[in-house]
């Protein structure tokens, strides 16, 4: 029988502090100074690491240009349009980025827009109730969208890109051929004299002068929603968790984050921004129009994607996508204001959404080198 190892503390040569040193710092390094892996970068590094800073600088770039090739845009009210369609995509765009870094995305956002208003205009026209009716009736409608999208991907595992393209489809359908059904049309009846009609548009589609400039009342709910969405994402637990499901389900699940609630509430945030876009439409023009809204979830996403979320989740911000909606709204509008063929527009976005990519890319990497 062999000899029992010895149980004996290990005993251990300390490192040569000579020239050829090896204890993992450079022979020209002083004692005390961090190595490689602990150093502090400098603070450009750190600053390109923020997802929101290279959709800054491309902001800029865009606003700058448009200013110069559009000198109208220079003026208040040319701004003030350039805004509203900015909010206008920006609410949609800041849900929209949070489920992004959760780790899934809503193909059925833009329909669900129309579903919203389509349910508040109808449910109130035909019952002749009082238009506030409809305007909960349709948050709980667009509420219950994003639950069950939620629910089916958690109860499923599919990925989000098939559930939602099955919402989507759903929801096109139906927005279509109930609408046909009920009004004998494809759009919604006038609500504007209705009760409650005057205290909701206040809420979701009014206007305030600037001076003498008319701003809508969107471009105000448009920040809040991002200083919120800022505020949660920063310095609360469920920012945490968002974060967490959307860097590694499995290993979010193992330390405690209640996965599946995340996932549900992030779907419910999009149904929620949906419902609000889609209460603005409906108090703007007083009718909707049951076939809108497709093609519209590529926007959103794409202003999240612009605003440097990742499709892959776990990174990104909600102040990225302000900027990214507010590139497509000075795009949108530049172009009209510059007086060029309005089809360059989706050319534009492309080139916007290609270069905003590899920008990430190439800034992400710069960040992280050592």
């Amino acid at each position: 029988m062999g000899a029992a190892p010895p149980t004996g503390p290990a005993v251990t040569t300390p490192p040569d502090p000579g020239p050829g040193r090896t204890d993992g710092r450079n022979a020209g390094q002083a004692d005390g100074q961090a190595d490689g892996r602990t150093r502090r970068r400098p603070v450009a590094l750190r600053l390109l690491a923020r997802p929101e800073v290279g959709v800054f600088l491309g902001a800029v770039a865009v606003a700058v240009f448009f200013l110069i090739a559009a000198p109208s845009v220079r003026e208040g009210g040319s701004m003030a349009t350039v805004l509203y369609q900015s909010s206008t995509i920006g609410i949609m765009a800041l849900p929209v980025a949070l489920l992004m870094i959760g780790g899934e995305f809503d193909l059925s956002a833009g329909v669900a827009v129309v579903t919203s208003a389509l349910t508040a205009s109808m449910l109130s026209y035909q019952l002749t109730m009082n238009v506030w009716m409809g305007v909960l009736a349709a948050l709980v409608v667009s509420l219950a969208v994003g639950a069950f999208n939620g629910w089916v991907l958690m109860r499923t595992g599919l990925p989000s890109f098939l559930v939602t393209l099955g919402t989507f489809l759903i929801l096109q359908g139906v927005n279509l051929a109930f609408t046909k059904l009920v009004t004998g049309n494809v759009a919604t009846d006038d609500i504007s004299d209705m009760d409650g009609f005057d205290q909701a548009k206040a809420l979701f589609a009014s206007s305030f002068d600037v001076g003498g400039v008319q701003v809508k009342i969107t471009v105000v709910w448009w920040l809040v929603f991002a200083a919120l969405a800022t505020w949660v994402l920063l310095r609360t637990k469920y920012g945490n968790w968002v974060f967490a499901v959307g860097g590694s389900r499995e290993s979010a699940r193992a330390v405690g984050v209640p996965v599946t609630f995340t996932k549900i509430t992030l779907f419910m945030l999009v149904g929620f921004g949906a419902w609000f876009v889609g209460m603005h439409q409906l108090f703007s023009f007083n009718t909707v129009q049951s076939g809108e809204g497709v093609g519209q979830e590529l926007i959103y996403i794409a202003a999240a994607v612009i605003g440097g979320c990742l499709l892959t989740g776990g990174y990104g911000s909600a102040i990225g996508p302000v900027f990214g909606a507010f590139m497509f709204g000075m795009v949108n509008q530049g172009i009209v204001y510059a007086g060029w063929n309005p089809d360059w527009f989706k050319a534009f976005l492309g080139v916007m959404l290609l270069g905003a990519v590899l920008i990430n890319l190439y800034v992400r990497r710069a960040a992280t080198r050592r």
